[in-house]
């Protein structure tokens, strides 16, 4: 029965997870460009006001928009998510140095270009720490969906308070606790560190 959970809850994750890597990356590499500059600290704010908001609360008011199960929850993990995607990719393209952009641009690569084959491949390293935080956050919090009526590891967590079973509790948690770091290992691993 855990497997199963375990297999929802990955799922349930990898649902969240997705849309608020590619939604950080997006507003990251807009933010440092020239033409967006100017929206970074609202870009700022608005994940940081995700991040505020507890993943319960969001899954309380999105219940009644999306009904019970998991679009409620995987919204909150988006939210939840946005904020270390979108900070570490500004953090990394900040840090790109400028001398491998003018050299590009000095011998005629389009913009584009320069973002995909000089910026992205030496910012990468601190985008994927912020990808592997919203992952792990993605996976531990994942659990309350189960209040939504979301099949994840936090449906044990929630039997076992309703039947006062404090053995359904623990399996939940370290269950979650235990996804979450063979969610972080899977990615250290594909950044090739070692601990």
């Amino acid at each position: 029965r855990l497997a199963g959970l375990a297999l929802a809850h990955a799922g349930l994750a990898l649902v969240g997870v997705v849309p608020a890597a590619l939604l950080g990356l997006a507003l990251g590499v807009w933010v440092t460009r020239p033409a967006g500059r100017g929206m970074r600290p609202a870009a700022d704010a608005l994940a940081a006001a995700g991040q505020a908001v507890p993943p319960v609360v969001v899954v309380a008011l999105a219940v009644p928009a999306f009904g019970f199960g998991l679009w409620p929850t995987a919204l909150a993990l988006v939210l939840y998510g946005l904020m270390p995607v979108l900070r570490a990719t500004v953090a990394a393209l900040d840090s790109v140095p400028p001398d491998a952009r003018d050299a590009a641009e000095a011998i005629g690569v389009p913009p584009a270009r320069i973002l995909a084959e000089v910026e992205m491949p030496l910012a990468w390293p601190l985008v994927l720490d912020g990808l592997r935080v919203a992952t792990v956050l993605a996976v531990a919090t994942a659990a309350v969906g189960a209040l939504a009526g979301a099949t994840t590891l936090g449906t044990p967590i929630v039997l076992g308070l309703q039947n006062q079973n404090q053995v359904l509790v623990v399996q939940g948690a370290a269950a979650t606790a235990a996804l979450a770091f063979a969610a972080e290992g899977a990615l250290l691993a594909l950044a090739g560190r070692r601990r």
